[in-house]
């Protein structure tokens, strides 16, 4: 494995030699395998690879949606379940898991009733966070009446709602046309730089990953392996023009070249 250099500063996700497998019927599948990983506060990383590399499955581990089988992982300094109780980190899924029956601001303010939050701030919550994904004249309407890269935004809306330190993305664009899927990387590139939460993205796009990220991470064929970090020194403010600059091509390449020798590795 090739890795960049450890990050500086607080670590919002931390994670040493870890390993999942899942017991099945038939045989074990070994999902993860000696991931050692740390990601510092405030970063966007990406997480890139081919289908069942596992991925998602780590997205899920970070979040205590699944646990390991063995090694170490701290999410902000806690374990992945006192860090879901302490509501540390938003999860955006890959389909925006809006209810039907319940208008844009009402989904958005779902998990802060359920939190407890008083109604005068569920309701400023709803107006800032819709304001910020620019969906504030939406508020009233249903998810069906939305297109989907609306509603994907929404799902990102919801997820900073109750302010985590944390959001963890699992290809939430990958269903989208390219000319939305664009937009909407330009508009999370944009709430990233606003915020400067630590996001954590999973994404079969090298694009994608280039444009977006700090740090782009490359996992190999399951089992899921990290086989190099590539550090990602593009300026800030980018536009989507910037994908065609030697700069951004030269990164590109060396995402695809490391994607290759996972695969000639296996």
């Amino acid at each position: 494995m090739k890795a960049g250099p450890s990050p500086s500063g607080p670590l919002a996700i931390d994670l040493r030699d870890l390993s999942l497998t899942f017991e099945t019927a038939e045989t074990p599948v070994v999902a993860l395998s000696k991931v050692n990983l740390q990601i510092k506060s405030g970063e966007f990383v990406s997480l890139i690879g081919p289908s069942g590399c596992g991925k998602t499955t780590l997205l899920r581990v970070m979040a205590d949606l699944v646990r390991p089988t063995g090694g170490d992982i701290k999410v902000n300094g806690l374990s992945p379940g006192e860090a879901r109780l302490a509501r540390a980190y938003g999860y955006v899924f890959q389909a925006p898991a809006l209810y039907a029956w319940r208008t844009v601001r009402r989904n958005l303010m779902l998990p802060l009733e359920i939190m407890g939050v008083a109604k005068p701030e569920r309701e400023a919550r709803a107006r800032q966070y819709l304001a910020m994904v620019g969906l504030e004249e939406f508020a009233n309407k249903f998810p069906w009446q939305l297109s989907g890269g609306m509603q994907q935004r929404v799902s990102i809306a919801r997820a900073l709602s109750f302010e985590p330190k944390l959001l963890l993305m699992d290809e939430p664009f990958g269903a989208l046309d390219e000319i939305t899927r664009d937009h909407l990387n330009e508009q999370l590139l944009r709430l990233w730089e606003q915020t400067r939460k630590t996001v954590v993205f999973v994404t079969h796009s090298i694009p994608e990953a280039v444009f977006l990220s700090n740090r782009i991470v490359v996992m190999s064929p399951r089992p899921g392996r990290i086989l190099e970090v590539i550090e990602n020194h593009l300026p800030a403010n980018r536009t989507l023009d910037m994908r065609e600059t030697p700069a951004f091509l030269d990164i590109a390449l060396k995402v695809r070249r490391a994607l290759r020798a996972g695969h000639s590795y296996e």
